[in-house]
């Protein structure tokens, strides 16, 4: 696994070191000897976890920590504290900073390229949905307020996977407070139970006696649905080689018993906060989906959906030997709407607009904004004669009822002409039926308007 690391150490020798045994492993490695140094070189590189140690002058590794973790930039950026400190207090300090993990000089060589391993991993992953928003504007996630959304949510949904009852009462006991926590003895029903609710970690006991914890951890990680759900588990001092795996297997995060309440707290809300921080990016990334394939006035599917779509309904008509008919849509008048009333009015009926059509057609049928006033209506299964008695429904229905505008202080009547093709068999491209439909529009315009009239070819 090919990351960048930057190890960050006023002591040169330990920084060499470091970066010996990193570069051992094909990692690509940056170098810095102060916080400052550190900062500046995360401002201007792509960096893939940061090594980072706690006793340095000036700026200590807990307030480099908290900057990198504060700024949205560098955020998601995995930070393991590597120090001589190994009290408890000082690995909650860290984890309230930010820290995702720590090692303990000196450090083991196997300890040090698993944990890296394992949260460069994480990153990736990570890196892979931002990378499908398209900009940091349409992230959402580019400016202080997010952060600070994300950091002041209190709380979450932890599942205990565990077969000893006297262990799940202790830790219930020390997350009582701060979190919700359900308990789950059953392998399989966990699976299922973080399946179907929305946890915001998994805790599983390494040390259970009626099944293997680690092939619960591989399971959860093969479900698309459990793939990025964080995962804590519990591990006696003697599991080391347990707890490599484990990473190795995609877990999240480890803590050793006894447990210490304040860096179980810590440390499930470290992995509370991934958890969030990623749900964002998912939700963002829809968002960017729905925004190329959407019209963000009307909500219906625009010209680029519909002109990819219709082929693929065409090749299924064709396959079927089943008919298909496609309406084109223009509202009439549309331009002295905007003209007499202003475009606000002339918004207010587009989006009535497009509410009539959806309620007129059905679910199989393509609604879609062709551009401006115009639309589109595709609908697969349907002949001529059906098609007819759909549009005459939408032309009726538009005109029946006058279109409120100025949120509510006027209203104005709205009629639309209906131009209609049909196909028996999808034989015909897409650029014929839109032609052929666009002619028949064109001819209930010219022979006096809200009105619907058939291509000459599916009349015949």
């Amino acid at each position: 696994m090919s990351a960048r690391v930057l190890v960050v150490d006023d002591i040169a020798a330990n920084v060499k070191l470091l970066e010996a045994r990193l570069m051992a492993d094909y990692f690509d490695v940056l170098c810095a000897y102060s916080g400052a140094e550190a900062l500046d070189i995360l401002d201007k590189n792509m960096v893939d976890i940061v090594l980072l140690d706690v006793m340095m002058p000036e700026m200590d590794g807990f307030e480099v920590c908290r900057r990198i973790k504060s700024n949205p930039k560098t955020m998601h950026i995995p930070v393991v504290m590597v120090t001589a400190l190994d009290q408890v207090s000082d690995r909650v300090t860290g984890l309230q900073a930010g820290a995702d993990d720590f090692l303990t000089k000196p450090v083991n060589d196997m300890a040090l390229i698993s944990r890296v391993k394992s949260l460069v991993r994480i990153k990736m992953m990570t890196d892979e949905l931002r990378s499908r928003a398209n900009t940091s504007e349409q992230m959402g996630l580019d400016d202080g307020a997010f952060l600070d959304r994300l950091m002041h949510q209190e709380g979450g949904k932890i599942l205990l996977v565990d077969d000893m009852r006297s262990n799940a009462e202790r830790v219930s006991k020390q997350v009582r407070g701060k979190f919700e926590l359900f308990l789950e003895n059953d392998p399989q029903l966990a699976l299922r139970r973080c399946t179907d609710e929305n946890f915001d970690c998994v805790l599983v006991n390494l040390s259970m006696r009626t099944f293997d914890a680690l092939r619960l951890c591989a399971q959860m990680r093969s479900l698309e649905t459990t793939r990025m759900l964080p995962i804590l588990v519990l591990a006696d001092e003697s599991e080391q080689a347990r707890i490599m795996r484990a990473l190795d297997l995609g877990v999240n995060d480890y803590i050793r018993q006894p447990v210490d309440r304040n860096e179980l707290l810590a440390r499930m809300n470290t992995q509370v906060l991934r958890k969030r921080y990623t749900d964002a990016l998912r939700e963002s990334v829809q968002h960017t989906m729905e925004l190329a394939i959407m019209d963000g006035l009307t909500k219906l599917y625009n010209r680029r959906y519909m002109t990819s779509h219709l082929n693929s309904l065409l090749v299924a008509a064709q396959e079927k030997q089943k008919p298909m008919s496609v309406l084109l849509l223009d509202i009439d008048f549309f331009k002295s709407v905007n003209d007499t009333y202003g475009h606000d009015a002339g918004d207010e009926v587009l989006r009535e607009f497009s509410q009539r059509m959806r309620q007129n057609t059905r679910g199989i049928d393509l609604v879609c904004r062709y551009g401006g006033e115009e639309f589109v209506v595709v609908m697969p299964d349907t002949d001529h004669s059906l098609a007819m008695v759909v549009a005459e429904r939408i032309r009726k229905k538009v005109a029946e009822k006058p279109f409120i505008i100025h949120k509510g202080r006027q209203m104005i009547d709205v009629t639309v002409s209906i131009g209609l093709a049909s196909t028996l068999n999808g034989e015909e491209s897409q650029d014929v039926m839109l032609k052929k439909a666009d002619q028949a529009l064109y001819n209930a315009k010219k022979e006096g308007r809200n009105r619907v009239v058939s291509s000459g070819d599916a009349a015949a």
